[in-house]
């Protein structure tokens, strides 16, 4: 009995001594290719993991689509905002022209004060003073201040107190009704002035107003127009098949167009 229990343990020990012999030899190939090759074991792990967190490919046209429709309409925005600039910034152009316009009127009203001024302190010639002659006076006034009001010199409240004689005296001497006359004329350009300079302020400030909405309108189409180029790759940052194997040495730091091994 024990010679024939022994028979067959020696008949079997060759057999698997074999299996053992190719399970070893497995297992050692498989570690020789972890340690040989450990990148063709990862990358295929890495890829799988990286397509399943990726959206696919129908999610990522639908949203560059929504993107370029997006774009489009920033763009139209854009176009609109960079008109409604150069309107404004065209009446802003135009105030600063009346501005200036009305300030050289004004100008030339104060020296014409300036100038009557002091030819009213000279002795006034001498008339007669007739009916006729205070007539003739008025009439002058009259005349005198409608003409400055076709020139746009007097406001119609002025020439309302002309005609009414509310403030104004028709029997004075013509030059003192004249100094008279162009001192109103000169508050009025005056005012006229102040209004136009601030005018010309108001649209300053609405034509900055608007370049700034179609700057901010302009860079928002350009990003939108860019395209999405590393997306895919900024989703999940793993080692790809093609890319190279990482060291443990130090990168080096390039500075203009010599590297230079940063320590």
């Amino acid at each position: 009995m024990m010679r024939t229990a022994l028979s067959s343990v020696l008949l079997e020990a060759p057999r698997a001594a074999a299996i053992w012999l190719g399970l070893l030899g497995v297992v050692t190939l498989a570690v020789a290719g972890l340690l040989l090759r450990p990148r063709f074991f990862r990358s295929d792990a890495g890829t799988r993991i990286r397509e399943a967190a990726l959206p696919s490919r129908s999610e990522h046209s639908e949203h560059r689509r929504d993107q370029e429709r997006w774009a489009e309409e920033v763009t139209v925005a854009a176009d609109r905002a960079d008109a409604t600039a150069r309107h404004r910034r065209d009446e802003w152009l135009a105030a600063q022209d009346e501005a200036e316009q009305a300030w050289r009127a004004y100008e030339a009203a104060e020296a014409d004060v300036r100038r009557l001024s002091s030819a009213a302190g000279m002795p006034l010639p001498q008339t007669s003073r007739t009916p006729a002659e205070y007539a003739d006076r008025e009439r002058w006034l009259h005349r005198a201040a409608l003409d400055a009001y076709w020139r746009r010199e007097l406001s119609v409240e002025q020439l309302s107190d002309v005609f009414a004689h509310r403030g104004w005296d028709p029997r004075l001497h013509p030059v003192e009704q004249e100094l008279m006359l162009r001192r109103a004329v000169r508050d009025h350009l005056l005012a006229r002035q102040r209004t136009a300079r601030e005018r010309e302020q108001t649209t300053w400030r609405a034509a900055e107003l608007a370049a700034a909405a179609a700057r901010s309108l302009r860079e928002e189409a350009v990003s939108a127009l860019l395209p999405a180029a590393g997306e895919r790759e900024s989703v999940l940052p793993l080692t790809t098949p093609g890319t190279a194997e990482q060291t443990r040495e130090i990168p080096a730091v390039v500075v203009g167009r010599a590297p230079v091994a940063a320590y």
